[in-house]
């Protein structure tokens, strides 16, 4: 059983799925900080000063009661409330990643098809002649000459 689940996992499939996660996950702190540290700003100075994140509207009173003046305060009175800051940053983070990816593997295709028209441009090679077909030719070729130089000989 450890054997194959050695086997298992020395897959490449496995190891490569393994490497992808934890790039991703990087990758996800990467887009996070890019979101957070500059786009949410730059959204800030566009909608007067509002942070992302506290964009929220309080379906049920915590204790206290509202007005709460960010989400952390009314989350820390338990209010019960809808975050649609948080949502917008979500979907903020989403479409980075995807762009960044859909361009990612855009410029693969591209490479790829580019290796494929190349291989295809490239002249083929003549495979070299299987010895064993050549040397039947040669001797075909020899049997012929013999039976014309006998054929010659009777005459």
């Amino acid at each position: 059983m450890i054997k194959e689940f050695r086997a298992f996992i020395m897959r490449g499939n496995v190891i490569d799925l393994a490497v992808a996660v934890i790039i991703g996950a990087a990758f996800t702190a990467i887009v996070n900080s890019i979101v957070n540290d500059l786009i949410n700003p730059i959204i800030g100075l566009i909608l007067g000063g509002v942070d992302l994140t506290n964009i929220f509207v309080v379906l049920r009173d915590g204790v206290p009661p509202g007005p709460y003046q960010t989400l952390a305060d009314a989350q820390a009175a338990g209010a019960l409330t809808f975050n649609f800051g948080n949502l917008l940053q979500a979907i903020v983070n989403f479409l980075i990643i995807a762009i960044i990816l859909f361009l990612i593997i855009k410029a693969m295709n591209t490479a790829m098809t580019m290796g494929r028209k190349k291989a295809e441009e490239a002249p083929a090679e003549e495979p070299a002649p299987d010895p064993l077909l050549v040397a039947q030719q040669e001797l075909k070729a020899s049997i012929d000459k013999l039976t014309s130089a006998v054929e010659k000989k009777q005459l």
